[in-house]
Parts: structure tokens; C-alpha cells; sequence
């Protein structure tokens, strides 16, 4: 059963429960969240109708200066499934393409909706609506980090592989947002974390020195092969992102050896998963062979989009 504490005003005598970074929460935070999607995952399947409406009544407005599949269909059908509604806006649907300030924004919108969840081209921007808005904003995606994402991808690993301490997880290609956020979570579930990438793409130093000061298990490699051998999951993404299509030439150029396909599957430790948070581009960073074969999880994962962004979305207000 889920364990929920339940109080009708508790959002509102509260400073907003905001969803932004996994570096800023503590484990037992996250643990707790976790432990929810998973909870909600088995209401939502038992196919008993005790489904939890933890945010009947509630509005999420859901902010987009990207274009965006899972995001905006796992939060939309998330809020909905809870009780709530939601409202879509678009960067052109907003004054924020005409240049009203975030502040203003913010400000407006808390007096509409109950939680904010934004897909944003700058993390500053991001980090300026939750100071200035008085709901839950939750970090849809940033150009710093994805942590919704990430946490459905552990979900996803748990699921498969269970306890999280003893694992590895090899990061392979392009040192992202994405990955960003899995130098996050690797110090906070306290699981091994190998990142191969071009020395020129590797991870920003604050991360890396963020994430050893915290005792976290990180090591950088620019052979994958050494990075995958014996590893538990091998994760990737996109060599190009959006917004990075322009002299993106010389980026694939170096990625070229680090695209995750049977060969380098092969060194993983037996019954290894393959992780991708999609959209994949088959013969880029990943071969067919490899998303499309047993050891792929990738739908699985993305279905765990929905569960974790339920609990998310309750937590943030104040519903468990």
C-alpha cells in the first residue's frame, strides 16, 4: 500500500516542494520518491479501480521551449491519472517569447495552477521561475540535467538488476545533461559510475569534483571498451541534441568510436542491460542490433517516465 500523509493544506503552509536537481535532495528524499513510483506503478496495474487520486482538484501547467514526446505525454497522463488536469504552453503560446520576465511569469501562473513543470533551454531560467513562483516547479528538462528522467532510469535498473549498491553503470558518448544527472544519482543510490567520452566532451570538472567530495564511485575513461567491461548496465544518448545541429560534424567525428553496438555489448558483465532515454537514431550512438535486442530496456524505461513523474508530482504537492 502506498504511505501517504495526507493534508489538504499542507502545499500551502509550506515553502514550494520543488524538483529540480538529485544533487539537492538527500537519499532518504529520493528513496522515498522511489519507493512511491514503485508503489504507484503496482496501484495502477493491479487492475483492482484503488487507484490513488492524490492530486484530484489540482492544475499543472507544463512549460515547453523544447519539443517534446515522453515528457509531455508521460506528465500530462500522469497528472490526469491522478485526479488533476493540465495546461499546455508552448513558447510561442506565452509572453515569454515576447519578452515578459520570468519573475512575472512565475508569479502569474502560481496564482492559476498548483505546480509548474518546465522543459527549458537554460537551467538559469529554470532556477529563476522556482525563486520567484510560490507552487512545486519540477525541472522537465534542462540544458544542465534531466532528473525525472534519471530517476526512471533507476527505477528502470532496479527493476532489473535490484539493489543498486553493488552495480555499475557505463555512461557511454557525449557527457550531456543526461549524464549530468547520472553523476547525480550515482552519489546519491551509491552505485559505480564509469563515463566514457572524447577527452574533449568529458563531464564539466564541477561535476566530477562534486561528485568525488561526496565519496561518490566515478571514474572517467576515453576507452569504452575499458569503461563497459564487466559493467551492469551501459546507458547512452543522442550525439547531437537540439539546439546543437549547427558545426555538429566534427561532434560526431569523435563519437564515431563510441557508438554502443554488439561489439562493445560483448564486454559487459553477462546479463548486461542497455539503457537510452530516446529519441534513438539507429547507427549513430547505438546499433539496431542493440536497442532492438534482448538486452534493451528502453521501452520499459520510458514507461517508467509516467511512474516516476506521478510520484514527482505528489510529492511536490505535498500528497506523500
Amino acid at each position: 500500500m502506498l504511505q501517504t500523509q495526507h493534508n489538504p493544506g499542507l502545499a500551502a503552509q509550506m515553502s514550494p516542494r520543488h524538483f529540480l536537481d538529485i544533487d539537492t535532495y538527500d537519499s532518504a528524499t529520493l528513496r522515498f520518491i522511489l519507493n512511491c513510483a514503485h508503489s504507484l506503478k503496482k496501484a495502477f496495474k493491479s487492475g483492482t479501480g484503488s487507484k490513488p487520486k492524490l492530486a484530484e482538484g489540482a492544475v499543472l501547467a507544463m512549460l515547453f521551449e523544447k519539443s517534446s514526446t515522453r515528457t509531455r505525454v508521460s506528465f500530462d497522463v500522469a497528472m490526469r491519472q491522478l485526479g488533476g488536469e493540465t495546461i499546455v504552453l508552448n513558447h510561442n503560446d506565452m509572453q515569454l517569447g515576447r519578452g515578459e520576465t520570468i519573475s512575472d511569469t512565475a508569479q502569474v501562473l502560481s496564482r492559476y495552477v498548483d505546480a509548474i513543470m518546465m522543459r527549458s533551454t537554460s537551467h538559469e531560467k529554470l532556477i529563476e521561475l522556482a525563486k520567484f513562483a510560490t507552487v512545486p516547479v519540477i525541472n522537465g528538462l534542462s540544458d544542465k540535467s534531466h532528473p525525472c528522467q534519471i530517476l526512471a532510469d533507476i527505477m528502470t535498473l532496479e527493476e532489473k538488476k535490484g539493489l543498486l549498491e553493488p552495480l555499475t553503470v557505463t555512461w557511454v558518448g557525449d557527457s550531456n545533461n543526461v549524464a549530468n544527472s547520472w553523476i547525480h544519482a550515482a552519489v546519491r543510490f551509491g552505485f559505480t559510475l564509469r563515463l566514457a567520452t572524447p577527452k574533449l566532451l568529458q563531464p564539466a570538472m564541477s561535476f566530477v569534483e562534486w561528485a568525488r567530495a561526496e565519496g561518490g564511485k566515478l571514474s572517467l575513461h576515453e576507452d569504452p571498451a575499458e569503461a563497459v567491461a564487466g559493467a551492469d548496465c551501459v546507458t547512452t544518448d543522442v550525439w547531437v541534441s537540439m539546439g546543437q545541429e549547427a558545426g555538429s560534424e566534427q561532434r560526431i567525428a569523435l563519437l564515431q568510436p563510441y557508438q554502443v553496438n554488439e561489439a562493445l555489448m560483448a564486454k559487459a558483465a553477462p546479463g548486461a542491460i542497455f539503457m537510452h532515454c530516446l529519441p534513438a537514431y539507429r547507427g549513430m550512438e547505438v546499433s539496431a542490433g542493440v536497442i532492438d535486442g534482448p538486452q534493451s530496456v528502453v521501452f520499459d524505461e520510458a514507461e517508467n517516465r509516467l511512474h516516476v513523474q506521478r510520484a514527482i508530482l505528489a510529492w511536490c504537492l505535498g500528497k506523500v
